[in-house]
């Protein structure tokens, strides 16, 4: 098992930028595969994003792409999410979440997809 710390998240105004950060401790995120998801107030934990094991295959849902960048440095252990020309509806709270897997290039949408996952780090985008 491997433990995720999501940091970054805080308040910023429309068509502001942030850098969220997952640490991963425990373990080495080579053998994951990882995933963004949010959770905005009254609503169910949605998909944002995911990247493969291996080979940087990435999967972006509609409402993030072209904005929202996933990257991961191995060195550092470290999953990234970065959050270009936010909207207020990308208000929620961000939880990083990971699955270990010998697949190289799957990456996973859902949440059943993946076993572990960090506490979560709150975005708030002020109109």
């Amino acid at each position: 098992q491997v433990q995720l710390e999501e940091s970054g998240g805080g308040l910023v105004q429309a068509g502001g930028s942030l850098r969220l950060s997952c640490a991963a401790s425990g373990r080495t995120l080579s053998g994951y595969a990882m995933g963004w998801f949010r959770q905005a107030p009254g609503k169910e934990r949605e998909f944002v994003v995911a990247i493969s094991r291996i080979g940087g295959i990435t999967h972006y849902s509609d409402s993030v792409k072209g904005r929202f960048t996933i990257s991961r440095d191995i060195a550092k252990n470290t999953l990234y999410l970065q959050m270009n020309s936010l909207r207020p509806e990308d208000t929620a709270v961000y939880y990083c979440a990971a699955v270990y897997t010998a697949a190289r290039t799957w990456v996973g949408v859902r949440e059943v997809d993946y076993d572990d996952w960090g506490q979560g780090t709150q975005v708030t985008v002020s109109s």
